[in-house]
């Protein structure tokens, strides 16, 4: 009987204080049963959310030879899936789809899934210019899943979403035609603000044959915390690493997410990962998945 959990090999930022990137992927992808070997693109001392950082962004060299290292230790012939959010260079992304291809050959089901951070509707696009096109040229034909918030996803798709079935139609657009083509076969768009959506919080996952939908209440944050977007898709692709479905994984992802903010102590821009772990593992408060189309 194989015992081993599943493995992830999540390559993005990391700082000393505070939860993104890594530092916030880490503990939803352990907590939820799941191996988690983590390359950093960056290493600062905290996230810019609170001004000044100091630190480096690793150059494409540094990651290539972290990956070789773990090549040589076999290990990339065991992931189950590669997570990738804040690249910090555009020469990083090349890295990380050579290390997607490498394990691709030894293990044709791995599941990429790539957060493509550029930006969001309150600071608009915030990392380097090279950055936006890299990730719509050649990331997203080579993930399986994309988890883009509603801002990045109209920058990906070069429109802007006026509804509901707009923006499933948009996605379905995107997303590969068949096996062997390029492009994901699921993609979740985060925050989504439609006037559709009647003052409610949308995350909607759009694959070919089906689309589902989780709302939320919209809970006003001031300051908004860092790293919301690496905690839902670390929790979403460890929920279907262990067995769930797409709809449970996003119902449960979604639930995790509102339960930290709901516990955000006033005026923090750090989610209290550790203070309030238990909603990674079971949610106080479940939001189920509605399917749209």
């Amino acid at each position: 009987m194989n015992t081993h959990p599943p493995l992830v090999l999540t390559i993005q930022s990391h700082v000393a204080w505070g939860h993104v990137g890594n530092a916030a992927a880490m503990l939803p992808l352990q907590l939820s049963g799941v191996e988690a070997v983590a390359v950093h693109t960056v290493q600062f001392s905290n996230h810019t959310g609170f001004g000044e950082v100091k630190g480096q962004v690793f150059s494409a060299e540094h990651i290539r030879d972290v990956i070789e290292g773990l090549q040589a230790r076999d290990v990339l012939s065991h992931c189950a899936a590669v997570l990738s959010g804040y690249l910090g260079d555009a020469a990083i992304g090349q890295t990380i789809l050579d290390a997607v291809r490498k394990i691709r050959q030894a293990n044709p089901a791995v599941r990429y899934l790539c957060d493509p951070v550029m930006g969001d509707v309150h600071r608009g696009i915030f990392v380097r210019p090279g950055i936006p096109p890299f990730l719509r040229q050649y990331a997203m034909p080579q993930a399986d899943i994309l988890t883009p918030n509603q801002y990045e996803f109209e920058l990906l798709s070069d429109t802007s979403l006026r509804d509901l079935p707009h923006a499933i139609a948009e996605a379905r657009r995107l997303l590969r035609s068949g096996p062997g083509q390029p492009g994901p076969d699921t993609i979740i768009i985060t925050s989504l603000l439609t006037p559709d959506m009647e003052g409610q919080l949308g995350t909607l996952a759009v694959r070919r044959d089906d689309a589902w939908l989780v709302t939320t209440p919209i809970i006003s944050l001031d300051p908004m915390p860092s790293g919301m977007g690496d905690v839902f898709s670390s929790t979403l692709l460890a929920r279907l690493l262990v067995g769930d479905a797409l709809p449970q994984a996003l119902g449960h992802a979604v639930s995790t997410l509102y339960g930290l903010i709901a516990e955000l102590p006033s005026g923090s821009r750090n989610l209290p990962l550790v203070q309030a772990r238990q909603q990674i593992v079971q949610p106080t408060r479940l939001f189920d998945a509605t399917k749209v189309a």
